[in-house]
C-alpha cells in the first residue's frame, strides 16, 4: 500500500511538472502525454506526428495507450513480475539492452577526417559521376506523315515561341500520356529510354527538335530538347557527410569484429557436433 501511495504522488508530481497541453489524460493518476502517444506512433512506423492526426483519430490512438496502460497495471497487478517466464524474457532483453547501449558507445568513439574522407572520395571517384540527361518533350502520333506535318509546322514557328508552339501541339496531337503536360518527359539518362529515342534526343542540342519522325514500337515520335546536362562529378562538398558516414560505419564493424576476434580466442568454447 505504501509502495502504491509513494508511486501516485510520483505520478501526480510528473503530471504537475508537464505543460497542461501535454498531458492527455490520467489513467489512475497516471499522465498519458503527448510524448507517450508519439512514441506508440512512431513504433507502428506512423509517418506523422499526434496533433497532425483529425480529432477522430486522435481519440481512437489516445484510446488505444489508456487501454493499453491499464492492461499494463493489470499484469503487474497479477504478480507477473515473479513468473520464470517473465523473469527469463527480463534478462533476455537486459542482455541484448547492454549489447546495443555497448555498442552505440562504441561506435560514439570512432571519428572520420575532413582528409579520410577526401581519400576515399578520390578513391571511388567513379562511384560519384552524375550521368549526361538531357530534359526532353515529344510528341508521340500514330503516322510517319503526322509527324511529318507537325515537323513542317514547327519548321514555321519562330526561334522564340518555339516550346510555346510544341507544347500547344503536343496538347492537341500527342497520344502519348505526357500529352497533358504539353510532352513533358522529364529529365532522363540515355538508358531510361528505348535506343531509337534516346539516339535522337541526345543528338539534339537545347532548343531544338527532330527535323525526321523517330520511330519506335510505340509509333512516331517529335522531340523537342528543352535542356541538356552533360556527365559530371557530384562535388565532394555535397557527399562528404555521407562518405563519412560509410567510413564511420565500416570502421565501426572493423573495431567489432577485432574484439570479437579477441574474445573468441579467449574463451572456452566447446561447439557439439
Amino acid at each position: 500500500m505504501k509502495k502504491l501511495f509513494i508511486a501516485t504522488l510520483g505520478a501526480a508530481a510528473l503530471a504537475l511538472s508537464l505543460p497542461a497541453a501535454d498531458v492527455l489524460a490520467t489513467v489512475n493518476g497516471k499522465p498519458i502525454t503527448k510524448q507517450t502517444v508519439q512514441q506508440m506512433l512512431n513504433s507502428m512506423g506512423a509517418q506523422t506526428t499526434y496533433d497532425a492526426l483529425p480529432e477522430d483519430v486522435k481519440k481512437r490512438v489516445l484510446d488505444q495507450v489508456i487501454e493499453q496502460q491499464l492492461l499494463e497495471e493489470k499484469a503487474i497487478e497479477s504478480g507477473i513480475e515473479k513468473d520464470p517466464e517473465y523473469l527469463d524474457a527480463l534478462e533476455k532483453l537486459k542482455r541484448k539492452l547492454a549489447l546495443d547501449v555497448w555498442m552505440k558507445k562504441q561506435l560514439d568513439t570512432i571519428t572520420v577526417s575532413d582528409a579520410e574522407a577526401k581519400k576515399g572520395y578520390e578513391e571511388h571517384k567513379s562511384a560519384f559521376m552524375r550521368p549526361e540527361t538531357v530534359h526532353a518533350r515529344h510528341i508521340l502520333v500514330k503516322t510517319e506523315e503526322e509527324a511529318k506535318k507537325i515537323i513542317d509546322t514547327l519548321k514555321k514557328s519562330p526561334k522564340q515561341k518555339l516550346k510555346e508552339k510544341f507544347e500547344e501541339l503536343a496538347k492537341a496531337k500527342s497520344t502519348g500520356p505526357s500529352a497533358s503536360r504539353g510532352g513533358d518527359l522529364g529529365s532522363f539518362t540515355r538508358e531510361q529510354m528505348v535506343k531509337p529515342f534516346s539516339d535522337a534526343a541526345f543528338a539534339l542540342e537545347a532548343g531544338e527538335f527532330t527535323k525526321k519522325p523517330v520511330k519506335t514500337q510505340f509509333g512516331y515520335h517529335v522531340i523537342y530538347v528543352e535542356e541538356k546536362k552533360p556527365a559530371q562529378t557530384v562535388p565532394f562538398a555535397q557527399v562528404k557527410e555521407r562518405i563519412k558516414e560509410n567510413l564511420k560505419m565500416e570502421k565501426f564493424k572493423q573495431k567489432v569484429q577485432a574484439i570479437a576476434k579477441e574474445l573468441r580466442a579467449k574463451a572456452k568454447i566447446k561447439i557439439n557436433q
